[in-house]
């Protein structure tokens, strides 16, 4: 049975990620803050300024994957911990990587081959990583690339929700053009990869297109909310898009999903 550890999996992606992997494989994962884990054998205690080293021997993982967030000057060299790591060892590593490796260009929806390029320090963080892993020795990797995620209890959600009960407005990029993805469905297209051994560079995301006015006033319908606060962003007059497509690594079809089936997941909270 291949044994798997998520770094990271006790924040909302990772733990879901865990849910749909641990009937099938050995897993183990890592938190950090949220102590309910703490008498759980499954999880390890691990601040991403520790070396990953100690945990690593001691777990043994034949796959690795990372949802660690935090600091961004530690979460580089976290990660080029753990690439030496996978150089010297038959480990496969997984990346998750974010649509924000694009956010520098405006004219279309992006596919794996782009070339990345970013006008955000989030967005040049997960390049920086992204790079590492291109130009390293691991015989077997995947870069997963995700979009925005709405799900009911997903930190955006949390945000929005948070915003709305202190009355502060809601930002609008009115012509911003986005798909987005769901941690459950991410989750599931997780699982086929591994199931797979798939490698390679991956897209995530709805099949479908949206304005992001649109989806934001979609999201919060379902939600029950009315009369929120927007304040409109123009960051242009044209039309900007911030998606991802696939040209290689195209999920099966019971895999992929439109945008109106991740809504409506927030509707049955």
């Amino acid at each position: 049975m291949k044994k798997i550890l998520i770094f990271g999996g006790s924040g909302f992606l990772g733990n879901t990620i865990f849910k749909e992997l641990n009937p099938f494989f050995d897993l183990y994962c890592t938190y950090f803050r949220n102590n309910i884990y703490k008498k759980n054998k499954r999880f390890y205690y691990f601040d991403i300024r520790q070396n990953p080293t100690i945990i690593l021997k001691k777990i043994k993982p034949n796959i690795i994957i990372s949802t660690v967030s935090g600091d961004f000057y530690n979460q580089i060299s976290f990660h080029d911990e753990i690439i030496k790591h996978c150089e010297s060892k038959t480990i496969k590593f997984l990346f998750i990587s974010s649509s924000n490796v694009f956010d520098f260009f405006t004219n279309y929806p992006s596919y794996e081959d782009d070339k990345t390029f970013s006008d955000s320090i989030y967005g040049r963080v997960k390049i920086n990583i992204e790079n590492k892993i291109l130009r390293s020795n691991i015989k077997n990797w995947a870069i997963l690339r995700s979009p925005m995620i709405f799900d009911f209890n997903s930190p955006r959600i949390v945000e929005l929700k948070k915003k709305l009960s202190e009355k502060d407005p809601i930002e609008i990029f009115p012509n911003l053009i986005v798909n987005i993805n769901s941690a459950k469905f991410f989750a599931r297209q997780i699982h086929y990869i591994i199931s797979r051994n798939l490698s390679g560079i991956i897209h995530h995301g709805s099949k479908d297109l949206l304005l992001h006015n649109d989806l934001i006033s979609s999201v919060l319908k379902k939600l029950n909310y009315v009369r929120p606060i927007y304040k409109y962003v123009y960051t242009t007059n044209d039309n900007r898009y911030l998606a991802l497509f696939s040209k290689k690594n195209i999920f099966p079809e019971h895999l992929q999903f439109m945008s109106s089936e991740v809504l409506e997941e927030l509707e049955k909270k």
